[in-house]
């Protein structure tokens, strides 16, 4: 009995090998698969969408979120009193999971394109590719559930940076959606009609319509005409410049003087003897060794310490223990070694300073707890303390609302400020000059309204020159940072355009995308309509003609897997014996397409 053996092309694919390869360990050329992917690979293939999609997002937000770092880290000092920067393992992870589904899609995604058969190896189907995934995206609705419960208004600041990047991100949506199209024609145009190239397709032009319409809801304080951008916001010291030096002490305060800021924040606590001190924390515990020099009392609210015991801590080797910022490796040992002496500073301290250096300051006042001594007294013993300095009382910033009648009546010079946002003519009737805001209250209406009625804008924390960009654009006339040293480097906004400019741009970018789409489809219809159904007397005969199409390449390996799949061949079967760029399989000199035909 003669076998037969069905003839075959080889080529060498070396591309193609590679991606069966990794992606389902199917190096071999008889092992590849131009079937349709089965429901299993399809769900997992969905799957790794949505894990894509989710771990993008939870990445821009983290991108964005730099801003407001270390006030996640003092979130989680205050439930967990150990200082750690807890963003250190969520980028971490994060990054590596984009890494992994983002280079898993990739490789999906040429298979499509390839036409090749969606199919994992049985090892990574149970232990790698979809383990990893759904840990990834089980890990990644985690992260997104527990910042919602505990960070919940930092989303704040996804909206916000929309307004700054939307148009940029505009337009790599619209540049991935429209190279997405040369994936989707292949599936939708294939000879096969089914309903879901009919959804496909549906799906894919709806998604191309939202992006084309998107920019008539993007709004951004950017797309204005230059001759209306404000002057340059002036930019406050946060508790100095806390990024090159510990915060509320004086070589923090000199550092942000050198940064030519045009004021000082700071938090402002009573001591136990009535002395107005610098301090953010309820205790000392963070910012100092009070465990070390009064054991047993580190959590105790930092009121109850009186001046002396708190003139005797340390308030800067936490600073290049804790390195809350990672500067310290870029200080120089001259600025370590006064970071080690550096002492708590009180707010009589803060005001000599500031006279000397003719700046203003604007200060918080946290109130004592009940039982304190001075829980009655503590806004006349900050005022004692304005009054006794050499500082003018109208460079002094009064935020508390506490008794705000009788501090105007005590120094009516004093400059009213509020963090609360009031209607323009509550403010007024307050004597309130000034509105100290959170940059998610800030918004560009109303603080051309606030600007129109000589009430200022002050926005905190504005730590990134993006942020910072869009508040000028918004016209604020100043903002609290943390990083006076990096702003300082932004001379004009990041970036500026007129409405017609970037209608314009939004109009020549769907037009583009509009003819690459049409032109795909028009190519990839031109490219499917050269495949034919050819029967086996006709690949062989096509073998005999020497016709080495990628055509008769593809439909001899299709009738090479059917047979395979049929079970009237094996692998162990083929041999293969090279010629004029052939491989002809033949025996005992029989002619292979008269054998093909009778058995058939």
């Amino acid at each position: 009995m003669v076998k037969h053996q069905p003839l075959q092309v080889y080529e060498r694919q070396l591309c193609l090998s590679c991606l069966t390869g990794i992606y389902g360990c199917r190096w071999k050329r008889y092992q590849r698969s131009h079937d349709d992917s089965t429901k299993w690979e399809c769900s997992w293939f969905l799957l790794l969408c949505c894990s894509f999609l989710l771990l993008l997002v939870w990445s821009y937000f983290w991108l964005e979120a730099r801003n407001d770092y270390n006030e996640f880290n003092w979130l989680l000092y205050n439930r967990s009193a150990v200082w750690k920067d807890g963003t250190v393992p969520i980028l971490t992870t994060t990054l590596t999971g984009l890494t992994y589904t983002a280079f898993l899609m990739i490789l999906a995604l040429c298979h499509i394109a390839l036409g090749q058969q969606l199919n994992l190896y049985w090892i990574h189907k149970f232990y790698f590719p979809q383990i990893v995934v759904l840990a990834i995206l089980l890990t990644t609705i985690t992260g997104v559930v527990s910042i919602d419960d505990f960070w919940q208004d930092e989303w704040d600041i996804v909206i916000i940076s929309l307004q700054f990047t939307g148009p940029f991100l505009h337009i790599g949506a619209l540049a991935a959606v429209t190279a997405l199209g040369w994936f989707i024609a292949g599936q939708v145009l294939r000879v096969e009609r089914s309903r879901l190239q009919v959804v496909t397709l549906v799906i894919y032009v709806s998604v191309l319509l939202v992006l084309y319409l998107v920019p008539l809801f993007i709004s951004s304080p950017c797309i204005m005409d230059r001759s209306k951008l404000g002057p340059r916001p002036a930019v406050i010291g946060r508790r100095g410049a806390p990024m090159l030096a510990p915060e509320h002490t004086i070589m923090s305060f000199s550092k942000a003087l050198q940064q030519k800021v045009t004021a000082l924040e700071a938090d402002v606590t009573i001591s136990l003897d009535g002395v107005p001190f610098l301090m953010r924390d309820r205790t000392l515990r963070r910012t100092t060794n009070v465990d070390k020099l009064f054991p047993g009392r580190q959590d105790h609210d930092a009121s109850f310490f009186n001046w002396t015991e708190i003139r005797s801590l340390n308030a800067g080797l936490w600073f290049l223990r804790d390195d809350p910022y990672w500067t310290v490796q870029y200080m120089s040992e001259k600025d370590r070694k006064r970071t080690a002496n550096q002492t708590v500073c009180s707010l009589a301290e803060l005001l000599r300073l500031a006279a000397r250096t003719n700046r203003s300051v604007i200060f918080s006042l946290r109130r004592p707890p009940p039982q304190h001594p001075r829980h009655q007294l503590w806004v006349s013993d900050a005022l004692k303390v304005i009054q006794r300095s050499s500082i003018l009382p109208e460079q002094v910033m009064w935020t508390p609302d506490w008794y705000r009648k009788k501090v105007r009546a005590a120094v009516p010079l004093l400059q009213q400020t509020s963090d609360e946002k009031l209607p323009v003519a509550e403010l007024k009737e307050r004597g309130i000059s000034t509105l100290t805001l959170h940059y998610s209250q800030a918004r560009a209406q109303d603080i051309r309204q606030f600007s129109g009625s000589n009430v200022s804008v002050n926005v905190y924390p504005v730590n990134e020159p993006w942020l910072y960009s869009l508040m000028w654009c918004s016209g604020v006339q100043s903002v609290s940072s943390d990083a006076p040293h990096i702003l300082k480097k932004v001379p004009n906004p990041i970036w500026i355009m007129s409405a017609d400019e970037y209608g314009l741009i939004w109009i020549t970018s769907d037009l583009i995308s509009v003819a690459i789409v049409i032109g795909i489809f028009i190519f990839q219809k031109w490219k499917m309509s050269g495949m034919r159904s050819y029967n086996p007397e006709q690949i062989m005969l096509s073998a005999v003609v020497r016709r080495p199409s990628r055509d008769v390449n593809f439909m001899k390996e299709k009738l090479i897997f059917s047979e395979i799949n049929n079970g009237i061949g094996s692998t162990d079967e083929l041999s293969m014996y090279t010629g004029n760029g052939l491989d002809v399989y033949a025996r005992d000199d029989i002619m292979m397409p008269a054998l093909h035909a009778s058995k058939l």
